[in-house]
């Protein structure tokens, strides 16, 4: 087992219209999400929950955590392998399921990254792929499918 490590942030609900939750209407989603160091971020519900669609919502945010993840760790086996990555672009969608009593889940997210490599790096990305999803720490951590369907790979000249 290695060290611990720990993250630490405040979210802020923003969204008191005068009134506090006397009402199901009467009261924004609007938040703000602050950690020590980084610019703050504006939050709120996604829009079918009456949420603000100019502010980022939980539901992106994993979808984006899962997504960043992944692409950290596919650099990471790209290097340890010796695979010379020139861009990636991941177009990421996942699902999500309601339920009559108001509560849902997620049913799993799809990653589409896309990957160009430097010429004579061509590889088994597929592999890489998998390998990076064994080693991220947000698609290990969540209670869906994280599946990959990698959109072609470019290969830069020179």
């Amino acid at each position: 087992m290695g060290p611990d490590h720990h993250y630490a942030l405040t979210v802020e609900w923003t969204g008191d219209r005068g009134t506090g939750t006397t009402g199901y209407r009467g009261y924004g989603r609007d938040h703000v999400v602050r950690a020590e160091g980084v610019p703050d971020l504006l939050g709120s519900a996604d829009p079918t929950f009456r949420g603000d669609r100019d502010r980022w919502n939980p539901e992106l945010l994993l979808l984006a955590a899962l997504s960043q993840c992944h692409m950290l760790s596919f650099l990471h086996v790209c290097v340890t392998e010796g695979v010379v990555v020139t861009g990636y672009r991941d177009a990421a969608t996942a699902s999500m399921r309601l339920h009559p009593d108001g509560s849902g889940e997620f049913t799993e997210a799809v990653l589409h990254p896309g990957v160009r490599v430097a010429a004579g790096h061509r590889t088994d990305l597929d592999t890489l792929h998998h390998r990076a999803n064994q080693l991220c720490f947000i698609a290990r951590s969540v209670a869906f499918p994280v599946r990959h369907e990698p959109l072609t790979v470019e290969v830069a000249e020179g």
